[in-house]
């Protein structure tokens, strides 16, 4: 069962480099419209700003990025779930994006993203 195109899902990122993460979620978006409507509507680059972002922006997923170590992406997932029960959150490896490029994070996020959306 897949979610409905016209049911928007409101994305907030947590990236230390804004311009590269609207980027990739820009072709994200673009790859799953068919399926998915995303809107991204926020990146946070610091994690003292995640609680009021996802306080102000109420999204229902939570993306952190691949510069983030283990600790610090579980600490962000931490805020969130404290701050959103419920929210779906996404972790993207520590390391990917440097060691494999910007190709291999979309095409990891699009592999997920179905799981994701659909648990």
């Amino acid at each position: 069962m897949t979610s409905p195109a016209n049911k928007p899902i409101k994305l907030v990122t947590v990236n230390t480099a804004p311009e590269r993460a609207k980027r990739l979620i820009g072709r994200v978006v673009e790859d799953v419209k068919d399926r998915y409507t995303i809107i991204h509507a926020a990146n946070v680059e610091k994690i003292d700003d995640v609680r009021p972002t996802l306080e102000k922006e109420q999204p229902d997923i939570l993306f952190t990025a691949s510069m983030w170590t283990a600790e610090q992406a579980q600490e962000i997932v931490a805020i969130a779930k404290d701050t959103i029960p419920g929210i779906k959150t996404f972790s993207l490896p520590h390391g990917l994006q440097v060691e494999k490029g910007p190709d291999a994070v979309v095409e990891y996020i699009e592999q997920h993203l179905p799981g994701l959306l659909e648990a």
